[in-house]
C-alpha cells in the first residue's frame, strides 16, 4: 500500500469546489475554519569593503541600505555592516561607510539597531497547500496545545458540550507518542455519544473514530481492507477499536465532514499559513509533492502575494503534467511565469512512517518482529526512477527506513551513475540511514533532508520505544554528512511538525529531545554554521537555487530574515527561542514583529 508522508486525501476533485486551479489570491474576507465547517455541516567568497552588482551601475545608487547592525552574510564568511538593494537585489554589502556612496535622495534607509540580518531561511520540504488546509479547516489539537491527554480530553468534551447535537468533531495534529497512547473507540464513546468524532493523528497516516462515526460512515463489524490499503483496526475481541489506517479509509469518514473547499478558502488558507511561516524566519517553502499539476499555473499567480517564494515537485503519478514547464529547466529551480513560486522535481514515496512502524528497516523494531514494509519492490523503484531520469529531471525519495535508502540509492545510481546533470537527486528524511549509505550518497552526489523534529520531539521515543538506544544515536545523521563532506539540509515536514527553522538550527547543534531534556546521539550534532548552512546556502542548492538565493552576495536575490539576537552570541539551546523581527523577499518586506 502507498503511505505518503503526508496524505494526499485533502487534494482531491470531490473536496473543491472550482479547484484550486481556481486561486486567485483574493484574501480578505475569508471565511474562518470554525465559518467553514458549520458550512460543512461540521560561498563562501570573502567579502571586500565594497562589490557593486555587475547587473547595476554603481551611480544608479541604491533602492534601500539597511545598517547598524550584524550581517552574517554566509556561514564561515566575513561580518558585514551593511547591505544595499537595488530592484529586488543585493547591489552590494559591506561596510557601512564603504556603502554610503550608493545612497541617493530616494534611498531607504532601514536602521537594524543592532539586530543580526542573515540570508532568508528556506523549509526544503513543507507541505504548503496540505497544511494550510489542515490548519484552517480543522481543530488543532496537538502537542503543542494539549500536552496532556487530560487537557485533550477536557477540550473535546468541551467542544461536544458547544456544539448542536450531530455535528462533526474533527481533531488533527494528535499525536499518540507525546500525548498518552493510541485513542480507542471506546474513549471517544466517552467523550460523546451525540456527535460523530475522528482524530486524525499527526503522522497523517491514520486516525481514531468512535461509534457515531462509524454508524454515519456505514461501515459495519464486517469491513475489510480497502483498495488502496485502508483498513481498520480490531481489538483482542476481533471487533472494530476505532482506528483507520491510510487514505482510502479515511475518505469514507471525510465525505461526511468536509464539505466543499472553495477556491476562497483555499487562498485564505494558503496565505495564513504562509504568513504563520514568515513569521518564524522562513522566506521560501518547498512543497513535496501535495500540489497537482493543474494547479501550478493558478499557484503561480497566488505566489506574489504571499510572505514567502514556494517551490514545488510533483509526485511520480503526476509527472507528465509537468511537459508545459519543462523548457524552464525545472531542476535548476526557474521560476513560473516570473512569479515567486518555481518548479523542481518529483517525489517518489518509498515507505511509512518510523512512528507508525511502517517506516521499512533491515532489522525488526524494538520488541518486535515487524520490519516495516517498503510500497514499492526494488525493480518498480528502479523503472519509475528510470522514468525519471528520461523525463530530465531529479528525484526525490521518501525514505524513513534504512531497507527503503538501500531500494532507492540502487534506483538513483543505476539511472544517474552520480550525475547531477538534471539537479541534486535527493533522500527525503534520511532518517535511519546508516553509515554505509551516507558514504554511498556521498559517492553518488545525493543529498538527504533531515526532518530534525523527530530529534527535537521523538528523540526519547525512538531511543525507549521504537529502535533501542544504539540504533537511535544514528537517528537523523547529520554529523556523519558533515564528516563525509555530504551536503544535507534541515526541513519541518510541515503539517508533521511546527514550521519553524530556528528549531531544526538548535536543535542539529545540540541533538536535545525537548520531551525528556536528553541528548540523543551527541556524535551527529553538527556545528552552528553547519546547521544554518543546511537551511540557507545548502537548502537553496537543493532546490536549484544557489545561484539565487540562499546567502547574501551581490546580484542574488534580496532575500534575509533579521533576528533580534545573533545566533553566535546565546546558548545552542537559546537559538529555538529567538525572536524573528522581519522578513524580506526580493527587496520587499513581507513581516515583521
Amino acid at each position: 500500500m502507498c503511505r505518503g508522508c503526508v496524505s494526499q486525501f485533502l487534494l482531491r476533485d470531490e473536496f473543491h469546489s472550482g479547484g484550486i486551479a481556481g486561486l486567485l489570491g483574493k484574501a480578505p474576507g475569508m471565511p474562518t475554519r470554525r465559518a467553514f465547517m458549520a458550512y460543512s455541516v461540521a560561498a563562501a567568497s570573502t567579502l571586500t569593503a565594497v562589490r557593486v552588482a555587475p547587473a547595476f551601475a554603481a551611480d544608479e545608487g541604491a533602492d534601500l541600505i539597511l545598517r547598524g547592525g550584524t550581517i552574517r552574510t554566509l556561514p564561515g564568511a566575513p561580518v558585514a555592516s551593511a547591505l544595499a538593494v537595488k530592484r529586488g537585489r543585493i547591489l552590494a554589502v559591506g561596510d557601512e561607510g564603504a556603502l554610503a556612496g550608493l545612497k541617493t535622495n530616494a534611498t531607504r534607509i532601514v536602521d537594524l539597531g543592532g539586530r543580526t540580518l542573515l540570508p532568508g531561511f528556506i523549509d526544503p520540504h513543507c507541505h504548503t497547500i496540505a497544511a494550510s488546509l489542515i490548519f484552517e479547516l480543522l481543530d488543532d489539537v496537538g502537542y503543542a496545545k494539549y500536552p496532556t491527554r487530560e487537557n485533550l480530553v477536557a477540550h473535546l468534551k468541551q467542544e461536544a458540550a458547544s456544539m448542536p447535537k450531530g455535528q462533526w468533531i474533527v481533531g488533527a495534529n494528535f499525536d499518540n507518542l507525546l500525548q498518552g497512547g493510541e485513542f480507542t473507540r471506546n474513549e471517544l464513546d466517552e467523550i460523546s455519544s451525540d456527535h460523530p468524532i475522528l482524530i486524525w493523528y499527526i503522522n497523517l497516516h491514520d486516525a481514531c473514530v468512535n461509534s457515531e462515526a462509524f454508524k454515519i460512515a456505514d461501515i459495519g463489524e464486517d469491513v475489510g481492507e480497502l483498495p488502496g490499503g485502508g483498513h481498520f483496526g480490531r481489538g483482542a475481541d476481533g471487533k472494530l477499536n476505532g482506528m483507520v489506517y491510510e487514505e482510502s479509509a479515511m475518505l469514507k469518514f471525510a465525505v461526511h465532514f468536509l464539505g466543499k473547499i472553495t477556491p476562497e478558502v483555499a487562498a485564505k488558507a494558503v496565505t495564513d499559513f504562509c504568513r504563520h511561516t514568515g513569521s518564524v524566519g522562513n522566506t521560501m517553502l518547498h512543497e513535496p509533492g501535495t500540489i497537482r499539476s493543474d494547479w501550478i499555473e493558478p499557484f503561480a499567480k497566488l505566489s506574489n502575494t504571499l510572505a514567502c517564494r514556494t517551490s514545488a515537485s510533483v509526485m511520480f503519478d503526476d509527472m507528465k503534467g509537468l511537459t508545459p514547464w519543462r523548457s524552464l529547466g525545472l531542476g535548476k529551480g526557474a521560476p513560473v511565469d516570473n512569479s515567486l513560486f518555481s518548479l523542481y522535481g518529483v517525489k517518489i514515496v518509498g515507505d511509512g512512517s518510523n512512528q507508525t512502524e511502517t517506516g521499512a528497516q533491515t532489522k525488526p523494531y524494538l520488541n518486535s518482529t515487524s520490519k516495516g514494509s517498503p510500497n514499492f519492490d526494488a525493480a518498480q523503484v528502479k523503472q519509475m526512477v528510470a522514468e525519471v531520469k528520461a523525463f530530465g529531471l531529479p528525484v526525490q525519495i521518501h525514505c524513513n527506513g534504512d531497507y527503503t535508502v538501500d531500494i532507492a540509492l540502487d534506483a538513483i545510481e543505476a539511472a544517474y551513475a552520480g550525475s547531477t546533470d538534471h539537479g541534486v537527486n535527493r533522500i527525503e528524511h534520511s532518517t535511519m540511514a546508516r553509515p554505509d549509505q551516507i558514504l554511498r550518497m556521498q559517492k553518488l552526489n545525493v543529498q538527504p533532508s533531515f526532518l530534525m523534529n523527530h530529534v527535537r520531539f521523538y528523540g526519547a521515543a525512538y531511543r525507549d520505544q521504537i529502535f533501542g538506544p544504539e540504533r537511535a544515536v544514528f537517528m537523523d545523521p547529520a554529523g556523519a554528512c558533515v564528516k563525509a563532506g555530504l551536503p544535507f539540509t534541515l526541513h519541518t515536514d510541515g503539517p508533521c511538525s511546527p514550521p519553524g527553522p530556528l528549531a531544526l538550527i538548535s536543535t542539529a547543534v545540540t541533538r536535545r529531545c525537548i520531551i525528556d531534556n536528553s541528548v540523543v546521539g551527541p556524535d551527529q550534532a553538527v556545528s552552528l554554521d553547519d546547521a544554518i548552512r543546511a537551511v540557507t546556502i545548502d537548502a537553496a542548492r537543493q532546490l536549484g537555487q544557489g545561484d539565487r538565493l540562499g546567502s547574501l552576495e551581490n546580484g542574488k536575490e534580496a532575500d534575509f530574515t533579521i533576528l533580534e539576537n545573533d545566533p553566535y552570541k546565546v546558548s545552542p539551546d537559546a537559538i529555538a527561542d529567538i525572536k524573528v523581527s522581519e522578513t524580506w523577499v526580493a527587496g520587499e518586506r513581507k513581516f515583521a514583529a
